[in-house]
């Protein structure tokens, strides 16, 4: 292999800067420093590994390692040995770190020089991933054995942590630099023997579990071992970190997804065989493979593929030979579908290597051998590709790079003559998988229909005002002027723009199909111009002015949503990444199941790194707007009424509430540790109340979150981490970092605006609380105004123990006995004083919220009956937290009749259904004041019954 000139260079600076620090290598014999020279200029890894540890390179030398293919069955042993003297976790995580270094450049060196294939990388990675987690693992059993006992079945029997390894690792496959995902089990319940004190064995194997993630993931001054993703486990972050098999087994019965059977084709038991890993692969067998002939899995991986083209779209992924059409997922799709189909009937379908599987689809006759091998053939090339692009800089990408130099590299270890001509084997190794991926999994879509010649003109030539109008006339617009001006605006700012080819192209398709289904409407010039807003935003971005100009059904609910909302219209032209959305009108006017939220966003974040904060900010982003586009289309068609809607919004946001809180923790936790009393007991004693809307379950599109953050830590104890802290401290930067999440403004926005000053002593108040400090000032010093307040209070995030807490205080207060004639007084004045501060309606309108006889004063009725009477219905009157029930509830206990609550209750939904209408179409919510005057007169009734004048 020859080196050209622009890496000869590269290289002779990596050798100059080895030279400093082991000038003994000046003496290298000739072959020897060829080799190093070639290698420094294919891999700055390779380089910074040797030139920060210059004693490898003499043991790699005098080794057999660099020309031994069959060296991997020592690195169990090696790192045993290695382990075997080390005293400490510090001293454990310097060993794997070096050893993890040395043998990955060993790795490096073979392939990049032509020594390997690829299929021996594979073998290397993997059977080195293994020994590294395995020795880990085992190091740390024993030592948290002798600190804490050992964990024991029901008959006195030693229980092993088993590690499944997921994807490439689990398949035998892992790349160069992948993170690597796992899921932590034992086989039963039970409890430690030999310890201070009984442990329960999943609170041992969490610690464990805990212990071996840090040791693997932390980044040292040795660097890393591996990125670990547990997300795969059963309920995600949100589940156990280690789960025993009867546990496992209920979840993979009972919840187990699509999705997760796909990525258990490739699970396997890492380390040696035992009883248990047999036990375990049997148990997971049915719910991966089924009985019967299952064609059902081939709309879910289409599914699955959709999404992966939807986050290509999203993130602007260009040339990824993983993620792109015909890369390296399409195979994988296509071998996995086939196992899936049929490998509950053929045996020999259920295997875990992609070459094996795909040997074994040949064998089974559901691909022609012929079809297989080419598979193979691109598959083998794509993962070498992928092997090469890592191996420069030990960096997990599967991007084409753009920079000369690591193009160059490339195609020189790849042996090709320039860049063209790898690009033209690669696209044809892409376009045969591709065209195997759209047979077995899914159909392309057609190109659109033949346009009119008319529309096709009135986009594509050059027609001043007057022809343009006598166009439309033609087609049937009556008043064309308004529309003529929008379209010669719109091809204006096209012209002036700079757009890309393919987006030109696009666009060419795409403009005369709107322009015929905007005249259809009875205001075409507003909603023309709707549509262009979004489209002017899209310009530089062609895959999305692909998406609408290759599906035409897109293109129309596109339109239909436009000319229904322009809120949603606004949604759309901030947040183009919805536009995915309008592929599937199934979805999308089928909003997700209440109890559908929080799982679905779980596996929604599946695809970011843990430790990647921003992306993981931006994705709960995405999500929240995707979700948004689908409970307005449901909406706006009429299949949701407005009480449905406030609660799919309300789920929605405790979803995310629930994962931001989780974050949180994570990051809080990782760094300073948790107080003892978490520790040990597994609770995080963190609530987070909501209070007002989402309190209340009446959310609205552009509702804030009215939250309150309370705590049950004692402040005198300390944290357990590197950096301890006290636990009032604790909860403070949890609180803190809760607030950082929701209001940090990505690409796609903030999440929600938080409103805190309903927290004791709202703004100089603390950020959190503790329950006990919560119930004083609730008690001593809180005004009637925040008790009002607390009657739309409820928890939404928090262990059992702090909310059933929090719900005692709540009804206590409420329950209190109170002086009618000054509660009815108190009431009032705050009324009156919110009424002059916010009531903004000029003569002869009616502000639906602020007027009287409006939504604020059926609100506050509910509340000074909750105030009033909860003392001699405590149970009841406290239960709910919403104003419909609450009203129900009034009749239960006698303080208002069956005709008043129904008629309040009339009044609320008219009132908040006209409110929402006009909030759809961003019209004030003021009206004239000759609307809804039996309801509001209703509510003028019973407030003067209940509170006076």
């Amino acid at each position: 292999m020859v080196l050209p000139a622009a890496l000869m260079t590269q290289a002779d600076r990596h050798w100059q800067r080895l030279l400093v620090q082991a000038p003994q290598y000046a003496e290298l014999a000739d072959a020897s420093r060829t080799e190093l020279l070639t290698l420094f200029g294919l891999s700055d890894f390779a380089a910074e590994a040797l030139i920060q540890e210059p004693t490898l390179l003499a043991e790699l030398l005098v080794s057999t390692d660099l020309h031994n293919d069959e060296r991997w069955h020592a690195y169990e042993p090696d790192l045993a040995a290695l382990l075997a003297n080390q005293v400490d976790e510090e001293a454990l995580k310097r060993t794997l770190r070096r050893f993890r270094r040395s043998r990955m450049l060993v790795i490096a060196w073979r392939e990049l020089l032509g020594r390997a294939q690829v299929e021996e990388s594979f073998v290397h990675l993997t059977k080195l991933a293994d020994a590294l987690i395995c020795g880990a693992r085992d190091w740390l059993y024993s030592k948290q054995c002798d600190e804490l006992g050992t964990p024991m079945d029901g008959d006195g029997n030693p229980q092993p942590l088993l590690i499944l390894g997921m994807g490439k690792l689990g398949g035998g496959e892992l790349n160069f630099s992948s993170d690597i995902d796992l899921i932590f089990t034992f086989p039963e319940n039970g409890y430690t023997v030999g310890g201070r004190r009984e442990l329960a064995n999943q609170q041992f194997f969490i610690k464990l579990g805990q212990r071996l993630i840090n040791a693997l993931n932390q980044t040292t001054v040795d660097g890393q071992v591996f990125r670990v993703d547990m997300r795969l486990r059963p309920f995600g972050e949100a589940g156990p970190l280690a789960i025993s098999f009867a546990a496992m087994e209920d979840y993979y019965q009972h919840h187990g997804r699509n999705w997760e059977r796909y990525a258990m084709v490739k699970a396997r038991v890492l380390g040696q065989e035992c009883p248990q890993s047999q036990e375990l692969s049997e148990l997971l067998r049915p719910f991966v493979f089924r009985r019967y002939i299952d064609f059902g899995v081939i709309d879910g991986l289409r599914q699955m593929k959709a999404m992966i083209a939807a986050e290509v779209r999203r993130k602007g992924l260009k040339e990824n030979i993983k993620l792109g059409a015909g890369g390296i997922r399409e195979v994988e799709f296509i071998a996995q579908a086939l196992q899936l189909i049929r490998g509950g009937r053929e045996p020999l379908l259920r295997v875990r290597h992609l070459p094996e599987a795909l040997s074994a689809i040949a064998r089974s006759g559901a691909l022609t051998p012929e079809r297989c091998d080419c598979l193979l053939q691109a598959y083998r090339f794509l993962r070498r590709v992928e092997n090469l692009l890592q191996e420069i800089g030990d960096q997990q990408t599967q991007t084409l790079p753009t920079e000369e130099r690591d193009r160059l590299r490339l195609i020189t270890a790849l042996g090709f003559t320039d860049w063209e001509a790898f690009m033209a084997h690669l696209d044809q190794e892409m376009a045969a998988v591709h065209g195997e991926f759209v047979a077995v999994v899914g159909e392309e879509k057609e190109a659109p229909d033949h346009l009119e010649q008319a529309w096709l003109d009135l986009w594509r030539t050059d027609l001043d005002a007057t022809e343009v109008g006598t166009l439309l006339t033609e087609q049937g617009v009556s008043d064309p002027a308004p529309l003529a001006g929008a379209v010669l605006r719109f091809k204006e700012e096209y012209k002036r723009r700079q757009i890309g080819p393919q987006g030109r192209i696009a666009l060419d398709w795409l403009m005369p199909e709107l322009l015929r289904l905007v005249v259809a409407n009875d205001t075409p010039a507003r909603l023309f111009e709707r549509v262009c807003t979004l489209l002017t935003r899209i310009f530089t971005r062609s895959a999305y002015l692909q998406l609408l100009a290759e599906n035409p059904a897109a293109l129309r609910q596109l339109v239909r949503l436009c000319d229904a909302s322009h809120l949603v219209s606004e949604q759309l032209a901030r947040y183009p990444i919805l536009l995915d959305e309008l592929l599937d009108p199934q979805h999308l006017y089928h909003p997700t199941p209440l109890d559908q939220y929080k799982p679905q966003l779980r596996q929604f974040l599946l695809r970011i790194p843990e430790e990647d904060v921003e992306q993981q900010m931006e994705a709960l982003r995405q999500f929240k707007q995707v979700q948004l586009l689908r409970i307005v289309a449901a909406d706006i068609a009429g299949a949701l009424p407005l009480m449905k809607v406030s609660d799919h919004l309300t789920w929605l946001a405790e979803a995310l509430v629930e994962e931001v809180v989780n974050q949180a923790w994570s990051q809080i936790s990782e760094r300073y540790g948790v107080p003892p009393e978490v520790a040990e007991s597994g609770r995080r004693s963190f609530a987070v109340v909501a209070y007002g809307k989402l309190g209340g379950i009446e959310l609205g599109y552009g509702s804030d979150l009215d939250l309150v953050f309370l705590h049950g830590g004692d402040p005198n104890h300390h944290t357990n981490g590197p950096k301890p802290i006290d636990s009032r401290q604790f909860y403070l930067r949890l609180a803190q970092r809760v607030l950082h999440l929701f209001s940090t403004r990505t690409p796609s926005g903030i999440l929600y605006e938080i409103d805190m000053r309903l927290r004791p002593s709202g703004d100089s108040g603390l950020l959190v609380s503790s329950l006990t400090a919560y119930q004083q000032y609730q008690e001593n010093e809180a005004w009637t105004w925040e008790h009002q307040a607390l009657v739309r209070a409820r928890p939404i995030y928090g262990d059992d123990d702090i909310v059933a807490e929090f719900s005692r205080i709540r009804r206590e207060l409420l329950a209190k006995k109170r002086d009618l004639g000054v509660l009815a007084k108190e009431v009032r004045e705050m009324r009156t004083k919110m009424r002059g501060h916010l009531l903004k309606a000029p003569e002869g309108e009616f502000d639906l919220k602020q007027s009287p006889g409006g939504m604020v004063d059926i609100e506050f009725l509910a509340q000074y009956l909750v105030l009033a009477h909860a003392h001699s219905e405590p149970r009841s009157l406290t239960r709910w937290s919403d104003n419909v029930r609450i009203f129900d509830e009034c009749v239960m206990a006698g303080v208002l009749s069956l005709e008043q609550a129904e008629g309040l209750k009339h009044a609320y939904l008219e009132i908040r259904n006209l409110g929402h209408r006009l909030n759809l179409s961003e019209i004030s919510r003021k009206v004239k004041d000759d609307q809804l005057l039996a309801e509001r007169q209703l509510v003028s009734q019973v407030w003067q019954q209940q509170l006076g004048d």
